[in-house]
């Protein structure tokens, strides 16, 4: 007879050692609970470790690239813990005088969370801390992909909870993944933050558990006549090549006003950028979709590998990839997704037009996650970001680098981009432990108890449509 556990059981015994480490940081005051963070972040992001995760998350990926993983591990986890660590998650977090009403905040339990292959280097990190920030424990389920990467990671963050005199089983990593303890996870845990492919996500909300899940990514960008080009050219080479697109939120479609087309594509060139066109554009699409979806081998390589792999001699210097395109939709697959140093580039004849073509390219794929647009001319912004089926829209910044918050904008830092009901989520905000815990509401009465007014005040002039 077999000892080896089932999935259920294996699951089960995680989720009960949360439980118990979760109950011993459960009184925890603001100062330990910051403490934690605090040293969790620096477990991992410090210059030694920061390289060596850098290093091994490429090498066991085979996704991305160096430069990329350690700007994610060694800045963009301090720049979270920078951007959480003076919020007040312990006791009264909230008070509104005018209703009367105080919110007390309350651990969830235990955190179910999924890790994507694209980003095992900081996603982990992120979702823990804003789990503890909410004192609550967390087990991560790593893509298969990325196991080592994450357990490597998980385990120098039950370190430093342990030099802080907290249990190292708040932090706890499923070593060797399977679809089946996923499920078993999502089943059991208190609440899911789900980051991963469409596939996962739609798991997750089906799990029966109160689940946080993303949308699917396709960032269209506009760039307009006020726009200054060479900033534009250089921030979207930024973020195109950043980790080699892994991300969810790199530019896949930009959208440039034929008053400034010829311009700005001379200058995308200078960046880097190689022009893909007729037959080489057929070859292009043959590589990077097979059977209608994405080609796993090609998702975060470098421009070079790509083009080899398609046949098509790429020039030196150019490290990314532009497709001439005029539609959108299944016969138009450039206009997707792409996860891959490839872009889309359209001509638009004005903001209405880039309108247009943003909600026609995200009706296809991406809709509710991000836009971005390069312009000085507050009318065209606002008019983009109303007119646009959005949860956020970034204005002359490198949108890869900037959706999920950074240093030189107010979003919230996360890895975890809710898309709204237009993205088939049940929030369009950026994750973090807000969303991470239970909220007790403290009513008392109001020095002075609302008047109802009478028919006319109330319902004016509606009245009269029912004489």
């Amino acid at each position: 007879m077999s000892d080896a556990k089932s999935p259920a059981q294996e699951i089960a015994e995680m989720i009960s050692r949360a439980r118990a480490a979760q109950e011993k940081i459960a009184e925890y005051t603001q100062e330990q609970v910051d403490e934690l963070i605090t040293a969790m972040v620096y477990s991992v992001a410090r210059e030694d470790r920061s390289e060596e995760i850098a290093r091994f998350t490429v090498e066991e990926t085979q996704l991305g690239n160096y430069e990329g993983k350690y700007l994610k591990i060694h800045r963009k986890t301090r720049a979270t813990l920078l951007d959480i660590i003076n919020d007040k998650s312990v006791g009264i977090i909230e008070e509104l005088p005018e209703r009367n009403i105080v919110k007390i905040a309350k651990p969830v339990g235990v955190i179910g969370a999924l890790s994507p292959s694209t980003n095992p280097e900081a996603t982990p990190v992120i979702k823990a801390i804003s789990a503890v920030k909410g004192r609550n424990a967390i087990i991560v389920a790593p893509h298969p992909r990325a196991k080592l990467t994450n357990k490597k990671i998980c385990d120098y963050m039950r370190d430093a909870l342990e030099r802080c005199g907290a249990p190292a089983d708040l932090v706890q990593s499923i070593d060797v993944p399977s679809l089946e303890k996923t499920n078993e996870l999502m089943a059991q845990c208190d609440r899911v933050l789900a980051t991963g492919g469409e596939a996962m996500v739609t798991a997750a909300y089906s799990s029966g558990t109160p689940a946080l899940g993303v949308g699917v990514g396709n960032a269209v960008i506009t760039v307009d006549d006020t726009a200054d080009l060479d900033e534009a050219a250089d921030k979207i080479r930024t973020s195109k090549t950043l980790d080699l697109a892994a991300s969810c939120s790199s530019d896949n479609s930009v959208l440039v006003f034929e008053s400034v087309y010829d311009e700005f594509l001379a200058k995308l060139q200078h960046e880097g950028g190689f022009v893909i066109e007729g037959e080489s554009k057929e070859k292009l699409q043959r590589v990077i979709w097979e059977d209608g979806h994405l080609n796993p081998k090609i998702v975060a390589q470098h421009a070079m590998t790509i083009t080899g792999q398609a046949g098509i001699d790429l020039p030196e210097g150019k490290t990314f990839l532009i497709v001439p395109e005029t539609g959108a939709g299944p016969d138009y697959p450039f206009s997707g997704e792409k996860l891959t140093v490839t872009m889309a580039l359209y001509k638009v004849k004005d903001i209405d037009e880039a309108i247009a073509m943003t909600n026609k390219i995200q009706a296809y794929q991406g809709q509710g996650h991000s836009c971005g647009i390069y312009s000085y001319n507050d009318e065209n912004i606002l008019k983009l970001a109303s007119a646009t089926r959005t949860s956020r829209v970034m204005v002359n910044q490198p949108q890869a680098a900037s959706n999920s918050g950074n240093v030189w904008n107010g979003m919230r830092q996360t890895f975890s981009l809710g898309c709204g009901s237009w993205g088939g989520n049940s929030i369009n905000h950026n994750i973090t432990w807000r969303d991470l815990i239970n909220e007790t509401w403290v009513s008392k009465p109001l020095a002075t108890t609302k008047i109802i007014p009478g028919d006319e005040e109330l319902f004016g002039s509606v009245m009269a449509k029912f004489d």
